[in-house]
């Protein structure tokens, strides 16, 4: 396929290679996702496959082919339009370069976050996905001043100030990821990240001019991100209409997962005029949602309906307990989430800094009655 691409960078320079070889796994992504054993049959979640493909490509060039360790830059990894790798509508995630041997200083403001944090993981710098954390801080290892502002350092070496908030950088240091959770993030301020490296020398760089080796070295990152992405998805639905226990706090993680929440994860596989009723009990924690996605960790469109529900808009029982309700239509009850037509998909919820691990969390099919719980 790549014979009949012109050529962006003249005859057969490293850029013009890699910017072929990008096209063509674009090109062939969709197909294959589309061919996958796992993958839902549904229009709707067939139409997402080509959305999806352009949210990671996406993401990919703003990390990887934009992002720079020496000048780097808060940018939005998931939101509205950026769905991919389990995102939500409660939270804002961002991605910046960070480099080994490197000094950072990021400041911000907590705006109207529940929960925030800053995580630096390390691995690969090719592209594939990290392999762990390197450190980490919340809004509440952080000192969070009166009018909501927030410094810290991200550095090999510990800061002169002792109260200062601290990450310190590993020799495979490759990134830096923020999360900020707000009850209401339709109405509420998010929070304002802001990232500088310090200790930069002033001298260009070999790669400051843009060079043919180092355009088609991050094209090549990115282009790899693209194929670890495509190789975890779609994932499989389980065993319909149910939940797994939920996990703990985990001691080790995976790509970019946090590192202070426990998780639980499910599915739904309804027919028409049915809906799932989950019941549950949360423990005491910062912040916690459930959310629904499509076989490719994506949420659906929540600018219509209930899609994802946090712990803050929930409404609960007497007894604390709480019950959510998964249907395509409005069954009547005030923790409804839409399927927003999705005959199946993936339950997930998130726990941040719970106190203990979350109970198991029961579940039935039941038949609406005139589009009512019975």
């Amino acid at each position: 396929m790549a014979d009949d691409i012109p050529d962006p960078g003249g005859g057969d320079s490293e850029t013009a290679l890699v910017f072929a070889e990008l096209l063509d796994e674009m090109r062939d992504l969709a197909p294959r996702m589309l061919a996958h054993p796992n993958a839902l049959t549904d229009e709707q979640s067939r139409t997402e496959v080509y959305k999806w493909v352009f949210s990671i490509t996406q993401v990919a060039f703003e990390c990887f082919v934009w992002g720079d360790i020496d000048r780097p830059r808060f940018v939005d990894i998931v939101g509205s339009t950026k769905k991919w790798g389990g995102d939500n509508t409660d939270a804002f995630y961002q991605h910046a370069a960070v480099g080994p041997g490197r000094t950072y200083r990021v400041t911000g403001n907590i705006g109207d976050a529940v929960y925030l944090s800053l995580t630096v993981y390390g691995g690969p710098d090719d592209g594939h996905y990290s392999e762990r954390i390197v450190g980490s801080l919340n809004d509440r290892t952080m000192r969070i001043e009166a009018d909501g502002s927030f410094e810290c350092t991200i550095s090999p070496t510990r800061p002169a100030d002792p109260a200062m908030a601290w990450i310190q950088l590993d020799d495979d240091s490759v990134a830096a990821v923020t999360r900020d959770y707000l009850a209401d993030p339709s109405t509420g301020r998010r929070t304002i990240w802001k990232i500088e490296a310090v200790d930069d020398p002033n001298e260009p760089r070999p790669e400051w001019r843009e060079t043919d080796a180092g355009l088609a070295r991050r094209m090549r990152t990115a282009l790899t991100f693209l194929r670890d992405q495509a190789a975890i998805v779609p994932i499989p639905m389980g065993t319909p209409n149910s939940v797994n226990p939920p996990y703990p706090v985990p001691t080790t993680t995976f790509g970019w997962a946090a590192g202070d929440a426990a998780y639980g994860m499910g599915s739904f596989d309804l027919a028409d005029g049915e809906a799932l009723v989950l019941r549950g009990r949360s423990p005491e924690c910062v912040f916690w949602n459930l959310c629904l996605w499509n076989g490719l960790l994506h949420t659906y469109n929540a600018s219509y309906d209930r899609v994802t529900i946090n712990g803050m808009q929930a409404e609960y029982e007497p007894d604390g307990s709480w019950v959510i309700v998964i249907s395509a239509t409005d069954p009547g009850h005030p923790n409804w989430v839409s399927t927003q037509g999705h005959p199946a998909g993936l339950i997930w919820l998130r726990w941040f800094l719970p106190e203990v691990t979350p109970d198991e969390i029961t579940t039935e099919v039941v038949t609406l009655v005139e589009g009512r719980l019975p």
